[in-house]
């Protein structure tokens, strides 16, 4: 929220946060703070906070539980948003965000929504294994488990239900990889796709949870031709949606079968800070256009993004609980790739074990002039990076 607060304040505009949480540290950046829940079930509280304060815009910058309710009182305002109050609905539930895009021919997993277990269970049969269990509306992989035998798939609905807000849960056929999974922040003006884009995301096999990226490069090497046919599928979904103008986390994959997937579309701004390193790599602003769109400013110089070299958005992350006690960089390795890092705990703080993006630890922007050069920082990250907890 804090590149938002950041744009936000360079145009003037008093910005007002609004969540149930008082040391969130949106709050300290902010002009006014109220203590109101952002979840979709309290849609009507923000909405009746958003017309006391006679607000001129509403956005849920990079915060997924936050969109259904923006999304909400714009419509109920007749504010600027990405998309309908009905869209954003669809978009955030993985349930029937899957229903929709089967419902249209898209390439969809094989994908059932639940919120009862003991149905869940009866439907074994269902799916072709392995499977992969997850909130439906969640975000930062928190609560996702892959099942390979049918008999852990209660233990798996039960974690997938304790990162749930709403008691609902998903179960999909597990699609085998080709290559990598992308993350990347993608813009529309009036429905149209003008800023298509695709990363490289990588994961740690040893973190707790070994579907939380911990590496994200941009540009992708997913070949052009799934990349094409994605932007194209893409737009036709922002059309049957009858989106409008602003910003969109999408996560696509190609896999195994040969086929390219959209596999999730959010209208916010993807979490671990994607679209600041998006616009240290490509010098287009979308977190700027996202702001002005926001309260019905012009939207200027969105173009399709090109890179010179390769960027790389680095999850600085714990395997283990416990203290924190230093990181450290080689002064070298800092001095040639190190664009900017963040390190969010200090010295003495609890950390925990990487099972979502919310126990990261910080982030490091790295560029690359080559290939080769990436590849062998990546594959020697303990020569480089030092985190220390105890």
């Amino acid at each position: 929220m804090l590149p938002a607060i950041e744009v936000a304040h360079k145009h003037g505009y008093h910005v007002i946060t609004v969540d149930y949480l008082p040391g969130n540290i949106a709050h300290r950046y902010s002009d006014e703070y109220h203590n109101v829940s952002i979840l979709a079930k309290d849609k009507e509280k923000v909405l009746q906070l958003a017309q006391e304060l006679q607000i001129d815009g509403i956005l849920s910058y990079a915060v997924d539980p936050g969109v259904v309710a923006a999304a909400y009182v714009a419509e109920q305002m007749h504010l600027p948003f990405t998309c309908s109050y009905e869209a954003a609905c669809i978009m955030q539930d993985k349930s029937r965000f899957r229903k929709f895009l089967t419902e249209h021919g898209f390439n969809v997993p094989n994908a059932k929504g639940y919120t009862d277990v003991e149905e869940a269970l009866k439907d074994v049969d269902y799916f072709h294994w392995p499977v992969i269990v997850k909130p439906v509306d969640s975000a930062g992989s928190k609560g996702v488990t892959r099942v390979d035998d049918p008999k852990d798939l209660k233990a798996a609905i039960a974690h997938a239900l304790d990162e749930s807000h709403n008691g609902h849960f998903i179960i999909e056929d597990f699609l085998e990889l080709q290559g990598y999974q992308s993350s990347a922040d993608c813009f529309s003006v009036d429905g149209e796709l003008v800023y298509a884009d695709y990363s490289d995301q990588l994961f740690d096999k040893d973190a707790a949870n070994p579907y939380t990226p911990s590496i994200e490069i941009w540009p992708s090497s997913m070949p052009q031709v799934h990349q094409d046919y994605l932007t194209s599928e893409i737009q036709r979904l922002l059309r049957l949606l009858h989106c409008g103008t602003g910003l969109y986390n999408i996560e696509s994959r190609v896999c195994k079968n040969g086929k390219p997937y959209i596999m999730e579309v959010s209208p916010r701004a993807g979490g671990n800070r994607i679209a600041e390193l998006q616009r240290i790599g490509t010098g287009i602003d979308l977190i700027e256009a996202e702001v002005c769109k926001a309260v019905g400013d012009e939207v200027n110089g969105i173009t399709m993004p090109h890179y010179d070299g390769f960027y790389v958005n680095y999850i600085v992350h714990s395997n283990q609980d416990g203290i924190f006690v230093a990181s450290s960089i080689d002064e070298e390795f800092q001095k040639q790739h190190v664009i900017e890092a963040e390190i969010r705990v200090n010295p003495g703080d609890h950390v925990d074990t990487f099972k979502g993006a919310n126990n990261a630890i910080g982030t490091l922007f790295l560029h690359f002039d080559t290939w080769e050069e990436l590849e062998q920082a990546i594959t020697n990250q303990k020569d480089w990076l030092k985190v220390v907890v105890k």
